[in-house]
């Protein structure tokens, strides 16, 4: 019901006395607490590249941190950003106080057509090598901080001296450069070995597990895949070499341990970024932030096979453990 439909209900929801018609002070008192709540509740619009699983959680979070009395509206472009590009056209028209953009698509087809709204966007990977970078724009990363991942496996490992790593350079580069960046002063090295496609990925593994004392994924496309996965964490525990991931289902297939995001935790603090720009708290333009909960899964019958001991205030931390 919208503001105005309430004060025609309450118009028409008069009391009588015999002496003629008059307004009911307490429906008068309630309308003006409805009409002063409508008047202030923002309108926020949803924009999905995509119904999968993944985005409705990160929307149902985002929902969850906003005041009840939002309006909301949402929209599914299909996976097709020329119909994405229509829907923001059609919404920017609407005049909404925020647009949230879920999805590469529909982040990129709010960048297009949506220049005067400000737009937050979730559940994108790496938003600046897409360039979203627009003035109006800002949302939550997707992706797990590589300091935080390092801090986790010094816990683990204070003494390991090398770490390997795969990587496309005309993918992960930036996260290799700042890895190598925060190992440096820590007395450990890492090694990170190029792969050029999943083709390269068996023969460069070989090469590399000999010679470290762990192998941290990162979330790189080239080389990780459904197969490769299989045969990386296969391999690695053949070598005896622990795994570290950025999935909870990498932990659930082998991985020793990983740090991994929560969608439903993305779309709740996206919800929150939304508020505090409607509220004016921060202001547009706005670095994207960094996930502010991570979740741990730790594999302890792969500790235990590899004669791994997980620090105790390590384990307790965990959510996960398989």
């Amino acid at each position: 019901m919208t503001g105005a439909s309430i004060k025609k209900a309450f118009t028409i929801g008069v009391c009588r006395r015999p002496a003629g018609r008059m307004w009911c002070p307490a429906l008068t008192l309630l309308w003006l607490i409805l009409a002063a709540q409508f008047a202030t509740a923002a309108e926020i619009v949803i924009l999905k590249s995509s119904d999968i699983a993944a985005y409705n959680q990160a929307i149902a979070g985002f929902k969850a941190a906003l005041p009840a009395n939002t309006i909301l509206s949402e929209y599914d472009l299909q996976g097709d950003l020329e119909k994405g590009r229509k829907l923001a056209w059609k919404i920017r028209a609407s005049d909404p106080a925020l647009v949230l953009a879920v999805g590469l698509k529909a982040a990129k087809a709010a960048q297009l057509e949506i220049v005067d709204i400000p737009v937050v966007y979730a559940m994108v990977l790496d938003p600046l090598k897409y360039g979203l970078t627009s003035r109006n724009m800002t949302g939550v990363l997707l992706e797990v901080p590589v300091e935080r991942q390092l801090a986790l496996i010094r816990s683990v490992f204070p003494n390991l001296k090398r770490i390997g790593t795969l990587y496309d350079p005309s993918k992960t580069a930036a996260t290799i450069d700042e890895a190598r960046r925060l190992i440096k002063a820590n007395g450990t090295e890492l090694v990170p070995t190029q792969v050029s496609s999943e083709r390269d990925v068996p023969s460069a593994l070989r090469t590399l597990l000999p010679s470290v004392g762990a192998l941290w994924l990162v979330p790189d496309s080239t080389v990780l895949s459904d197969d490769s996965l299989r045969f990386i964490l296969n391999a690695a525990l053949e070598e005896h070499v622990p795994v570290i991931g950025f999935s909870k289902d990498f932990a659930r297939s082998g991985a020793l341990l990983c740090l991994s995001v929560n969608y439903g935790d993305i779309g709740r603090q996206a919800g929150q970024l939304a508020q505090r720009i409607l509220d004016g708290q921060v202001t547009l333009p706005l670095k994207p932030l960094h996930p502010d909960r991570l979740e741990l899964s730790l594999n302890l019958k792969t500790a235990k096979f590899l004669g791994i001991d997980i620090p105790k205030e390590i384990e307790s931390k965990a959510d996960e453990i398989y």
